[in-house]
């Protein structure tokens, strides 16, 4: 999961991840240098689903935002160009 906005990348982490580890992980998996690692902690909510409009709990998650130095980017997450289209 991420959206790009200014060299900065959303992903969803695992909940006891700390930004240390977030920010290690990253620079090795996409080799780009990080700078900063923001952290949140999304509360679940309740829906109801099927036929008997069951209520089920969505699970707690946690999302790191990080930001990565000027000039690197993140491949996966850059969207395609007309020149990549063509290839």
């Amino acid at each position: 999961m991420s959206t790009v906005s200014n060299g900065r990348y959303t992903f969803a982490v695992a909940k006891d991840a700390s930004k240390l580890v977030i920010k290690a992980a990253v620079a090795k998996m996409f080799s780009v240098t990080v700078t900063s690692v923001a952290t949140s902690t999304i509360k679940g909510k309740k829906k109801r689903f099927g036929a008997k409009r069951q209520e089920v709990a969505i699970a707690d998650w946690k999302k790191a935002i990080v930001t990565v130095k000027k000039g690197d980017r993140i491949a996966l997450f850059e969207p395609e160009t007309e020149e990549k289209k063509k290839k």
